[in-house]
């Protein structure tokens, strides 16, 4: 069973996320906080986290950047409502930006259950696929 950490500061998210998690038998813990989420990866052993990128007390990015440098190798899937407000063209990518800072995938909010789950198996089949050292290859 995939220990999942989910941390959003809103909780009909982690709600609705972790009742479709559970549903497909994954155990989840949820934080609504960077610091909450970071004590909970400090207590256990995740196989995956789901993180927000922009929560309250935390600086644009920092929790994707903050989360992925305490647990390397565990796979992030970075999600995100934020719909940019200037009309600067081209919009910056947030979910592209993410991605720069350690994410495995990124989801834009709203995203259906399904789409989530197709996701969260590729993260935990990549990180099951030992992984070939070039140096011992040549």
């Amino acid at each position: 069973m995939p220990r999942i950490l989910l941390v959003d500061d809103d909780p009909l998210i982690r709600s609705g996320i972790r009742a479709w998690l559970e549903a497909e038998h994954h155990h989840v813990v949820t934080a609504e906080c960077g610091v909450t989420g970071l004590n909970a990866l400090h207590g256990a052993t995740f196989d995956l986290m789901i993180v927000d990128i922009f929560m309250p007390h935390m600086r644009g990015f920092e929790s994707v950047r903050v989360f992925h440098q305490n647990a390397p190798r565990v796979p992030l899937i970075a999600i995100s409502g934020y719909v940019f407000a200037e009309k600067r063209t081209p919009a910056p990518d947030f979910l592209a930006m993410a991605l720069e800072l350690g994410a495995t995938r990124c989801l834009r909010k709203p995203f259906l259950p399904s789409t989530l789950l197709t996701v969260i198996e590729a993260c935990l089949q990549e990180q099951s696929v030992p992984r070939l050292n070039v140096a011992s290859a040549r």
